[in-house]
């Protein structure tokens, strides 16, 4: 696994976005904004993958993106990436809604996660690819 600075997030941490249909970020929380290190500017109008860590398998966001597309809740666990090349661990949720126009957006919240669960995780990613 890759190795930066990480960062921790606190218990009262909680990372909120939300992406349109084909993942651009459209809003961003305050806690999003300060983790990963990125300015409103920069994340609003990029794709979600922007903080994409490159220690995570594809198969993870293939299996999110099969499940949100399907119009179902994913949740897992995420290594993100920082604009400084450090990274962070949450636990994910994320969720489509159906707005009234009837396009689909995806509504994401993120919260800390335990080093047991951090490890867990790790495991299960080096068997994925």
């Amino acid at each position: 696994m890759a190795q930066g600075i990480e960062t921790l997030l606190g218990d009262n941490d909680f990372i909120i976005s939300e992406t349109d249909a084909k993942g651009v970020i459209i809003m961003v929380n305050y806690d999003f904004i300060r983790i990963s290190e990125y300015s409103f500017d920069e994340l609003v109008g990029s794709p979600h993958n922007i903080v994409r860590h490159p220690d995570m398998p594809k198969a993870a966001f293939k299996d999110l993106w099969t499940t949100i597309q399907s119009g179902k809740i994913w949740t897992g666990y995420v290594k993100n990436r920082t604009k400084s090349g450090g990274f962070y661990w949450v636990f994910s949720t994320v969720s489509p809604i159906v707005l009234d126009s009837g396009e689909v957006h995806y509504l994401s919240c993120r919260k800390k996660v335990t080093r047991e669960e951090i490890a867990e995780a790790e495991a299960l990613y080096k068997t994925m690819e």
